[in-house]
C-alpha cells in the first residue's frame, strides 16, 4: 500500500512560480507566469478563485506568504515594486504598500515567546473597543467597496487588524533589501549590512535572530556565490512586549488610514461630473453671446423684472431645458447628501479614532524608560496628531460647504425652474406658483453675486469661467489651490486670531488650510504619519547586526532557468527547540547531498553538529541492481521541512534510467541526528567556501523504511507541504503538473482499525468498513470529497471555517 494517499491531480494551462499552503485550512495558493494568483483546494485540486494581473497592482509575481492565521494572503509584484494583502475569501486587495527594492522572497511568522506581561496584553480587551464608537460600515454600494467587500458585510478592512498576538511579514529583495512589517501592515525594522539579492528568509518565533540567504553576483560572466547570514535581532526580543504594544498601535493606525482613504474614495464616487454641467453651460454662454451685459446681469434682469433676454431665453429652455435643470437639481441634493453622510459618519470617526491611538502612542513615546530605545518620539507623533486635527478641520469646512451649497443651490433651482415654466407657457403647479418674498430674493440675488460673476482668470487656469459648483474641488487629488476658497472676511474668530500673537503660535491650535483641499490635506497627513513611524524602523533596523557569515557554494549556471522561487536552499524556524535550520544540496564526485545547517536562535550559543551531509541508500529493491555499498543512489530535488522533526523530499536517482520513477518521502531528523554525540564535529575553515570543505563534512547514509512513494508517470521536481494540515502538493519539472497528497494517512487507518476492533462485539458488518477504507486509501485519483477534511465537504465557492 503506498504510504501516501493521492487526492488530486491536474494540468495546469500555465507555469506554476510558487506554491504556499494555508497554515489553517486545505487551501494552497499559487502563482503562474501569466501573473495570476489563484487560490485551491486540496479536493481534487478544485479552484476556489483567481486574481488576474492588472496595471494597478502589477504582472510579475515574485513572492507569496500567508498570515500565520490563514486569513490573509500576501503577494509581491517585482514590477510595480507593491506587496497587496488579500482576503482568502475574495481575490481582491484589502491593503497595498509600496517597496523601494524588487521582492524576492517573503516570510510571515508568528511571535511564539510567551511572558506574563504578554499574556495580560493579549487577554485584555482593547481599550479602543471601550472608549470609542464601533467604525461605521463601509457601504457597498460604490464600485471601490463592492469590489472588496462581500453581501452580507462590509466590515472586511478590520480584518487587518488580525489576532492581537504579534506577527511580522519579512520581505527581501535585491541588493541587499530586507524589511519587518508588524502585523503585514506597518514597518518596524529596515535591516542593513546584508549583500546579495536575498534567496531566503526566517525571523525566529523568539524574535532573537533573523536567518538570511543571499545570492551574490560579483560580475554577469561569474557564476554566483549563496551565502548564509544569521542576524542578531537581540532588541526586539528583549523588549518584546513593547514591541507588540507599539507594533498594534501602528496597525490600528495604518488600517484607519486606510478606512478613511476608501471613504474618501466612495465621497469621490458620489459626486457626479453631471453637477459641472452649470459651469460648462455658463462658459459656453458667455463665448457665444452678443451682449455687453454679464451673465450676473442677465439673471438679475429675470429676477428682478421677469424678463430674459433671446441669449438667455436660448440658454435656458434649448441648452439647460426644464428636464435638465430638474434632474440636475435631483443629483445635486443626492450628491450632497451622500456626500454628508460619509464624511459624518466615516470620515469623522476615522479621523476620532485616529486621534485617539496616536495620542495613545505619543504617551508611549514619553514612557523613555521603555520606548526610547525603539526610536518613539513624542515630537514627531505631535506633529502627526496635529495634521490629524488639521484634516478634521478641513472634513468640518466641506461639511459647512455642502449645507449652504445645498440651501443656496435649493433656493435657485426652485426660482429658476418656475422662470423657465413660464418661459415655456407651461403650468406651474399652485405649490410652487407662490409670490417670492423680499427675503427670498435677496437670498438668491446674493447666490447669484457670489457663483455667476465671471473670472477670467479662473478660464486660464481651468478653461471654464465659473465655479458655481463649490464642493467637487474639495475631492479632487490636486496639488492646486481652491478655485473658491471659503470667505473668511468677517469672520470674528479669524480676525481675533490674526491679531493674538500668542494665539497664532499656539500648540493647542490645529493649522488650517484654506485654499487646499481635503484630499491634500489627507496627502499631507499621510506623509507627516508615514515619517513620525519611520524613526522606529531606522533605530530598529541598526540595531540589527551580523553574528554569522557562511558561504556556502556557487549557483549552477544549469539552474538558471529553474524559476528563482522553487530553488534550494530552505531556512525553517524550530520553535520548541529555537533553532534555525537550512537545507541546500551540494554537487560531490556527481552525487547531489542534502546539508542540513543548524544554528541556535541565540547567536552566542552553539549547536552541536552544526552541519551534516545526508546521502540516501538503495530503498527501492526493483528500481537499481543489488548492492549493499553505502555510496548514495539517490540525487535530493527538493526538500522542505515538513514539521520540526520531519524532512520532505523528492529525489531521483543519481543514474536516471527510462522508467525509473521519483520518488516522494519523508525523512526523519531522528535518523540523521541519531548517534550525534559520537560524529565528530566538523570544523568551518571561514577563508573557504562551503563546497570546498565538503569532503570534511560528516555524513549520514539514511535507508527510508515505509514513508516514501514512487510517483508514477511524473517528472516531479518540486514539493510544497504544510505539516499542520498533513498535505503536499508535488511539481513536475515542466512547472505544469501538480499532484496532491495527504500525508498521514496510515497512521488515520491504524487509528480507525483499532478503534473497529475495540466495538466488534456492538456494531456489525465492520468488514464491509474496512474494505471500503483500504479502497479509499488505494484510490489514488478519485478521492470523493466526502473523504476528505472538513473544508473539502464546502461548495466551492464558500470557505466558512
Amino acid at each position: 500500500m503506498p504510504a501516501f494517499r493521492q487526492v488530486g491531480e491536474k494540468q495546469l494551462p500555465q507555469e506554476v512560480v510558487f506554491m504556499a499552503w494555508s497554515p489553517k485550512r486545505d487551501l494552497i495558493a499559487l502563482a503562474n507566469r501569466a501573473g495570476e494568483v489563484l487560490l485551491h483546494r486540496l479536493a481534487n485540486f478544485q479552484r476556489v478563485w483567481s486574481l488576474p494581473p492588472n496595471e494597478n497592482t502589477g504582472k510579475e509575481v515574485t513572492a507569496l506568504a500567508w498570515r500565520p492565521d490563514g486569513k490573509i494572503l500576501a503577494f509581491g509584484l517585482t514590477d510595480t515594486r507593491r506587496i497587496i494583502l488579500c482576503d482568502v475569501e475574495k481575490p481582491e486587495s484589502l491593503h497595498s504598500f509600496s517597496v523601494d527594492s524588487s521582492i524576492t522572497y517573503m516570510h510571515w511568522m508568528e511571535v511564539t515567546e510567551e511572558s506574563s506581561v504578554l499574556t495580560s496584553f493579549y487577554n485584555a480587551e482593547d481599550e479602543s473597543n471601550l472608549l470609542l464608537p464601533k467604525l461605521p460600515a463601509l457601504p457597498k454600494n460604490y464600485s471601490t467597496t463592492a469590489k472588496i467587500f462581500s453581501e452580507e458585510k462590509s466590515d472586511e478592512i478590520m480584518k487587518l487588524l488580525g489576532d492581537v498576538r504579534l506577527n511580522a511579514l519579512v520581505l527581501g529583495g535585491s541588493s541587499g533589501f530586507i524589511e519587518i512589517y508588524a502585523y503585514g501592515m506597518f514597518k518596524i525594522a529596515t535591516v542593513t549590512g546584508v549583500a546579495g539579492s536575498c534567496r531566503g528568509l526566517c525571523l525566529s518565533s523568539d524574535l532573537k535572530s533573523l536567518s538570511v540567504i543571499t545570492e551574490i553576483q560579483d560580475s554577469s560572466d561569474r557564476e554566483a556565490e549563496i551565502t548564509y547570514f544569521q542576524l542578531d535581532t537581540s532588541l526586539l526580543s528583549s523588549y518584546l512586549p513593547e514591541v507588540t504594544r507599539m507594533a498594534r498601535k501602528f496597525t490600528h493606525i495604518s488600517t484607519l488610514l486606510q478606512y478613511i482613504k476608501l471613504s474618501l474614495t466612495c465621497m469621490c464616487e458620489a459626486w457626479e461630473e453631471i453637477l459641472m454641467q452649470m459651469d460648462s453651460r455658463l462658459t459656453k454662454f458667455v463665448q457665444e453671446k452678443n451682449t455687453t451685459t454679464s451673465v450676473q446681469d442677465e439673471f438679475m434682469q429675470l429676477l428682478l423684472w421677469g424678463k430674459a433676454s433671446l441669449e438667455l431665453q436660448a440658454l435656458l429652455m434649448n441648452q439647460l431645458t426644464v428636464k435638465g435643470l430638474k434632474k440636475l437639481g435631483q443629483s445635486i441634493e443626492s450628491s450632497y447628501s451622500s456626500i454628508q453622510k460619509l464624511v459624518i459618519s466615516h470620515l469623522q470617526s476615522g479621523s476620532e479614532a485616529l486621534l485617539y491611538h496616536l495620542s495613545e502612542l505619543k504617551g508611549m513615546a514619553l514612557w523613555k524608560q521603555k520606548y526610547e530605545s525603539l526610536g518613539l518620539d513624542a515630537s514627531g507623533i505631535e506633529e502627526a496628531i496635529t495634521a490629524v486635527g488639521s484634516f478634521i478641520l478641513k472634513a468640518n469646512e466641506l461639511l459647512q460647504v455642502i449645507d449652504s451649497s445645498m440651501k443656496n443651490f435649493k433656493a435657485f433651482f426652485r426660482w429658476l425652474y418656475v422662470a423657465m415654466l413660464r418661459m415655456s407657457e407651461d403650468h406651474v403647479l399652485p405649490e410652487l406658483n407662490k409670490v417670492m418674498t423680499q427675503k427670498d430674493i435677496t437670498f438668491v440675488a446674493d447666490f447669484l453675486t457670489e457663483h455667476f460673476n465671471e473670472a477670467p482668470e479662473l478660464y486660464n487656469r481651468k478653461g471654464k469661467y465659473f465655479n458655481v459648483e463649490r464642493v467637487g474641488q474639495y475631492l479632487k487629488d490636486e496639488d492646486d489651490d481652491l478655485v473658491s476658497p471659503p470667505n473668511t472676511e468677517g469672520n470674528q474668530w479669524f480676525n481675533f486670531l490674526k491679531n493674538s500673537t500668542h494665539l497664532k503660535e499656539s500648540p493647542l491650535l490645529f493649522p488650517y488650510y484654506p485654499e487646499k483641499s481635503l484630499h491634500f490635506v489627507k496627502r499631507q497627513m499621510e506623509g507627516v504619519i508615514d515619517q513620525c513611524l519611520q524613526k522606529p524602523a531606522d533605530v530598529i533596523g541598526k540595531s540589527v547586526h551580523q553574528a554569522v557569515c557562511m558561504s556556502l557554494y556557487k549557483a549552477s549556471q544549469s539552474e538558471d532557468s529553474t524559476p528563482q522561487l522553487f530553488k534550494l536552499p530552505f531556512l525553517w524556524n524550530d520553535k520548541t527547540s529555537n533553532i534555525h535550520y537550512v537545507l541546500f544540496t551540494i554537487l560531490e564526485n556527481s552525487i547531489s547531498k542534502i546539508h542540513i545547517l543548524r544554528r541556535h536562535t541565540d547567536t552566542s550559543r552553539s549547536v552541536s553538529n552544526g552541519i551534516l551531509a545526508v546521502e540516501f541508500g538503495n530503498f527501492l529493491n526493483n528500481s537499481v541492481n543489488e548492492s549493499s555499498d553505502s555510496r548514495s543512489v539517490y540525487f535530493c530535488l527538493d526538500a522542505h521541512f515538513y514539521d520540526d522533526e520531519t524532512v520532505t523530499v523528492v529525489l531521483k536517482e543519481s543514474v536516471e534510467q527510462e522508467g525509473k520513477e521519483r520518488v516522494l518521502a519523508q525523512l526523519p531528523l531522528s535518523s540523521v541526528y541519531a548517534d550525534e554525540d559520537q560524529d565528530r564535529e566538523f570544523i568551518w575553515d571561514s577563508t573557504k567556501r562551503l563546497d570546498e570543505q565538503s569532503g570534511e563534512i560528516p555524513t549520514r547514509t539514511v535507508f527510508l523504511e515505509n514513508q516514501w512513494r514512487v510517483l508514477e508517470n511524473m517528472k516531479a521536481q518540486y514539493v510544497s507541504v504544510n505539516g499542520i494540515r498533513k498535505v503536499s502538493c508535488v511539481l513536475s519539472s515542466n512547472l505544469r503538473h501538480v499532484r496532491v497528497f495527504e500525508m498521514d494517512v496510515e497512521d488515520d487507518g491504524e487509528v480507525e482499525e483499532e478503534e473497529e476492533e475495540e466495538t466488534t462485539q456492538i456494531a456489525a458488518g465492520e468488514p464491509d468498513e474496512l474494505n471500503q477504507s483500504a479502497d479509499n486509501q488505494d484510490n489514488v485519483c478519485g478521492a470523493s470529497v466526502e473523504e476528505l477534511p472538513d473544508e473539502t465537504e464546502e461548495q466551492e465557492s464558500s470557505l466558512d471555517p
